[in-house]
């Protein structure tokens, strides 16, 4: 009952943490939406009003074109007669015309220019066709047409506002589409930050390719193989690359000193110096008989002669790891010869204390080249989330490494093992590339 009740509560503090995130993520893309439109209604009034002021300068320019003379209110003023005025206009259009008028590749031009949305090309005068157009302007009373004036100027100008109309279409569009985009992104994001949140990469060139998302973070995972098939590597190369994104990892030898790991991971270029300066990363060596002396102490709490919280393994105070790498149990199993009931024990106190702590663990066991059993006993590989098995096949004279994913509870992943190479850049995986032939000894 107790299982069922911290289950229950844990689903409830996560479906209250999923509802805030949530609410977060609506607040934030309705707010972006917001600034996006009202700054894509600015931009359209300062387009608006730019092309509203050139208008009415042209406006003025073309009414006051030397073209078309002014008239004068005032009656008394002497006119010039009807056959002077239309030979004067036809001479001055004649000979403006060459120069204003364009050429038949001039004109395609400026037709592409005045199509683009994104410039308003306004006219700088009224051309007139032709010496019948020309005509039309004036009346046999010895008056302009203003009328006509004003039709043709109405019509230069609608052409124009036209264009603007689809300039300011255009700018709409673009602003809808910034908004999805922006949106697009956010998703994503909050996406990427969800899926790091549930699953664990390890950074390792291939070897990610392997499953659907992820290791699932919390799972207990057992790497094992033989002497010399790059489960050490791996192990450094996951806590490394965590450790550079941010994540508190502990490495946890019982074999080999902290200088030698580190100088390991110096070796294939990772300045695990930096990291643990930083304080994201602990290297600590341990002495598989102190455990012996925990597992006492276990004992005796099992048996209810000891009334305190015994620990099966000792965490640094004040870190709280994300990934822990235990290497090795088969260190650990050696400081229990002769003792298998307690070793069991321990293992599955430890399996319970991984499970309470939260964080990721690897743990490694020695096996042999190629391995029908997984770990020390065989019960450690039921109790784990999952299993990553290295080989070292022998093919004539030489061996390759492969690597396969066993086992991994909550996550899918390819069924195969793959080829894997260890070079002075560490380990790198390559998932498309099977292992064929069996392998055997």
């Amino acid at each position: 009952m107790g299982l069922l009740n911290e289950a229950e509560r844990r689903r409830a503090e996560m479906l209250q943490k999923l509802s805030k995130e949530k609410k977060k993520y609506i607040d934030t893309v309705s707010t972006a939406r917001k600034k996006l439109i009202i700054d894509g209604i600015k931009d359209q009034r300062k387009i608006f009003e730019k092309v509203k002021v050139k208008l009415v300068k042209k406006s003025k320019v073309l009414v006051s074109n030397k073209l078309v003379p002014t008239i004068k209110e005032n009656n008394n003023v002497k006119r010039p007669k009807i056959e002077e005025q239309k030979n004067k206009v036809v001479e001055e259009v004649g000979t403006k015309n060459k120069k204003l008028l364009p050429t038949r590749s001039q004109s395609k031009h400026l037709l592409s220019k005045a199509s683009s949305p994104s410039k308003i090309r306004l006219p700088s005068k009224i051309i007139l066709r032709s010496k019948v157009e020309k005509n039309k302007l004036l009346k046999s009373n010895d008056q302009i047409d203003m009328s006509s004036i004003k039709a043709e100027i109405e019509k230069e100008l609608h052409s124009e506002k036209g264009g603007s109309k689809v300039v300011l279409e255009g700018v709409e569009s673009s602003v809808e589409s910034l908004a999805e985009q922006a949106i697009k992104t956010k998703e994503v994001k909050l996406q990427e930050e969800k899926s790091d949140k549930a699953y664990l990469k390890t950074g390792v060139p291939g070897f990610d390719n392997l499953y659907e998302n992820g290791i699932p973070r919390g799972n207990v995972v057992i790497v094992a193989g033989g002497a010399g098939s790059g489960k050490t590597i791996f192990c450094l190369q996951t806590i490394y690359n965590n450790a550079i994104k941010g994540k508190k990892c502990f490495y946890m030898s019982f074999e080999e000193s902290e200088e030698r790991l580190v100088g390991h991971m110096k070796s294939f270029g990772w300045d695990a110096s930096r990291m643990i300066s930083s304080g994201k990363l602990k290297v600590k060596r341990y002495s598989p008989f102190e455990v012996t002396r925990s597992v006492e102490a276990l004992l005796a709490k099992e048996k209810g002669e000891l009334l305190i919280d015994v620990q099966p393994i000792i965490i640094p105070k004040d870190f709280k790891p994300d990934i822990i790498v235990l290497d090795s149990l088969t260190a650990i199993a050696s400081a229990f010869t002769g003792k298998d009931d307690s070793y069991r024990i321990y293992i599955e106190q430890l399996f319970h204390f991984f499970e309470k702590l939260g964080a990721t663990a690897f743990l490694i066991t020695e096996t042999k080249q190629i391995p029908e059993i997984f770990s020390t006993t065989g019960v450690e590989e039921f109790l784990a989330d999952g299993v990553i098995v290295f080989y070292n096949i022998k093919r004539g004279n030489i061996r390759e490494n492969a690597i396969e994913v066993l086992k991994m509870r909550g996550e899918k992943h390819q069924k195969k093992i793959v080829a894997m190479q260890i070079s002075d850049n560490g380990i790198t995986v390559y998932p498309e590339q099977e292992v064929f032939g069996g392998t055997g000894e």
